[in-house]
């Protein structure tokens, strides 16, 4: 069998470039790639070398209403690796976004953010 390897999620939100520049700034990534998308709307591509976050958005795109944890087929969150999580909480509040769900587990340490798009984020080390 093959290794197999998460290559990319997929979100819509209301405005790509404000959540690609989020994470440009929280995680050092990059725009792999941007441009015109499925219904007239426009993608843009932001991670590293291995893995990104596709940012979709289009003209008819409404606001979150709710958890996604009480609806089938949601997006929970999106979990990223970090290397320095205190440094990386930092940065999330230098955004102005708040740190939540603070836990300590074996074999790590995480904390949650809600992003103003509506997404959660779960931000992990293992170091």
């Amino acid at each position: 069998m093959n290794t197999s390897r998460l290559e990319h999620v997929n979100v819509t939100v209301r405005d790509p470039h404000a959540l690609a520049q989020r994470l440009q700034t929280l995680f050092d990534w990059k725009v792999r790639w941007e441009g015109p998308s499925l219904d007239d709307g426009y993608t843009l591509h932001v991670g590293d070398d291995h893995a990104y976050v596709a940012i979709y958005s289009h003209d008819g795109v409404q606001e979150a209403d709710g958890s996604n944890y009480d609806r089938s087929a949601s997006l929970n969150h999106i979990g990223v690796e970090v290397e320095d999580l205190d440094a990386a909480e930092e940065r999330v509040r230098a955004l102005g976004l708040s740190p939540h769900s603070h836990r300590d587990y074996d074999p790590g340490r995480r904390f949650y953010f809600d992003d103003p798009e509506g997404i959660e984020f779960e931000i992990v080390s293992y170091a």
